[in-house]
C-alpha cells in the first residue's frame, strides 16, 4: 500500500448551522482496509456518503487517483456500496441481484454469468443462487449484498455498518470473512462502524471522528496504546483517568503521587515538578495483589465476571474508583465485593493525554 487512491481535502458538510463534517483532510491508500469509527453524530456516515456522492460537500474536494470527482454523481464514481439494511431487490433471485450492476453497465451475457458465479463463490453462496432474498437469513443476505457490490469490480468498496443488524456470534464470524476477503481481493475498503472491537480487529487503519472532526488516525495498536486525548482513550476501549501531581523529574523518569504514595511514571517531554498530569490508565495494565503486595491499597466494590476475564471496581481513598481487568484463569487473586486488596502498575502504563498537563 504505497499509492493514494482517494484524497479528501477540507471536506465540510453543513446542515443549516450544524457542521456534520468540519474541514476533514484524509488520504486513503490503495488496497487498505480503512475504518471510520465514532459515536452517533460523529460524521462517519456523512463522510462515507460524501465519498459515495450521496451527500454533496458544502466545501472541499475529493480526488480519485488525482482526478477531481467532487461534483460527480454516484453512478459515475464506480464505487461499490454495502448498506446496513442489505437493500436487496425482494422480487429478484440471488443471481439476478448480483447480476443487476453488470446488466446496468450492459456487460455481455457470458461475462455476467461468469462474474456472478465467481462472486457467489467468493461469499460461499453459490448453492443459493436461485433463492429469493426472503428465503435467506440476515447473514446470507449480507453476503449477497457484498457479492453484488463486488460484481462490477469497483475501485473502492464502501461499507456502512454492514454487520450491525446481526447477532454477536454471526457478526464475529463475518468479520473474519470480510477481512479474509479483503486480503484476497486487494480492493480498497472504507468501512463505517461504531463498534470499537470491530474496528480494531479488522482494520489496517482507523480514523476516529467526533463532531465532524478527525480526533486521531492510525494503526489499531497505536490508537489503543497511545490515545491522543481523553475522547479517544474513553471511546476506544475502557480507561481510568487520573490527575497525578509531579513531585520530581530526572530525564524521562517522573515521580508522581496519589495521596501520600509516590511512584515512578515514564513521561518524555517538558513536564516539570509541580505540574499535574492527566493520564489514561487501561484496566488491563493494573495489577491486583493481596493487601500490601502492590503500591496502593483499596477495597473491592464490585466484580463483573465475563468468562475469560473479570472487571473489578476498586475504591481508593484518594484515587476514587478504578476499573481493573484481570484474567480469570490462574489469576492468583480472587476478588470479591468488600475484600481489601492492593493494586499497582508499571511506570510506562499511564498514557499522558495531549494538552492535559497543567502547571
Amino acid at each position: 500500500m504505497s499509492d493514494t487512491i482517494l484524497t479528501i481535502a477540507n471536506a465540510t458538510k453543513r446542515y443549516g448551522s450544524v457542521n456534520a463534517l468540519d474541514c476533514v483532510d484524509l488520504a486513503v491508500e490503495e488496497g487498505e482496509f480503512l475504518t471510520l469509527l465514532g459515536p452517533s453524530g460523529s460524521g462517519k456516515t456523512t463522510l462515507l456518503s460524501a465519498i459515495a456522492g450521496f451527500a454533496p460537500l458544502s466545501e472541499g474536494r475529493i480526488d480519485l487517483r488525482g482526478r477531481d470527482i467532487t461534483g460527480e454523481p454516484p453512478e459515475h464514481r464506480d464505487f461499490g456500496m454495502v448498506f446496513q439494511g442489505y437493500a436487496l431487490f425482494p422480487t429478484m433471485t440471488v443471481r439476478d441481484n448480483v447480476a443487476f450492476p453488470l446488466k446496468v453497465r450492459k456487460r455481455p451475457g457470458a461475462e455476467i454469468s461468469a462474474r456472478v458465479d465467481y462472486c457467489l463463490d467468493l461469499v460461499q453462496m453459490e448453492a443459493f443462487a436461485d433463492r429469493m432474498p426472503s428465503q435467506l437469513s440476515g447473514g446470507q443476505q449480507q453476503r449477497i449484498a457484498l457479492a453484488r457490490a463486488l460484481s462490477f469490480e469497483p475501485q473502492v468498496l464502501l461499507l456502512d455498518e454492514p454487520l450491525s443488524a446481526l447477532d454477536k456470534k454471526l457478526r464475529a464470524d463475518l468479520q473474519w470473512e470480510l477481512k479474509s476477503l479483503h486480503d484476497r481481493l486487494g480492493v480498497t475498503f472504507i468501512y463505517v462502524t461504531h463498534d470499537q472491537d470491530e474496528a480494531l480487529s479488522m482494520s489496517d487503519r482507523v480514523v476516529i471522528l467526533k463532531d465532524g472532526k478527525i480526533q486521531q488516525e492510525g494503526v489499531p495498536d497505536t490508537l489503543y496504546n497511545h490515545p491522543r486525548n481523553r475522547f479517544v482513550a474513553d471511546f476506544l476501549g475502557k480507561s481510568n483517568f487520573l490527575d497525578l501531581p509531579v513531585k520530581a523529574r530526572q530525564g524521562d523518569a517522573l515521580t508522581c503521587a496519589i495521596g501520600g504514595t509516590e511512584f515512578p511514571v515514564t513521561a518524555p517531554g517538558a513536564t516539570a515538578s509541580g505540574d499535574i498530569l492527566n493520564v489514561a490508565l487501561r484496566p488491563e495494565r493494573i495489577r491486583l495483589g493481596a493487601p500490601g503486595d502492590e503500591m496502593l491499597d483499596g477495597t473491592v466494590r464490585q466484580v463483573s465476571y465475563l468468562g475469560e476475564r473479570c472487571l473489578v471496581m476498586v475504591d481508593h481513598v484518594d484515587a476514587g474508583g478504578l476499573m481493573i481487568s484481570q484474567p480469570t484463569w490462574k489469576s492468583g487473586v480472587t476478588p470479591k465485593a468488600g475484600l481489601p486488596i492492593s493494586f499497582g502498575w508499571d511506570a510506562d502504563a499511564p498514557v499522558i493525554l495531549e494538552g492535559e498537563v497543567s502547571g
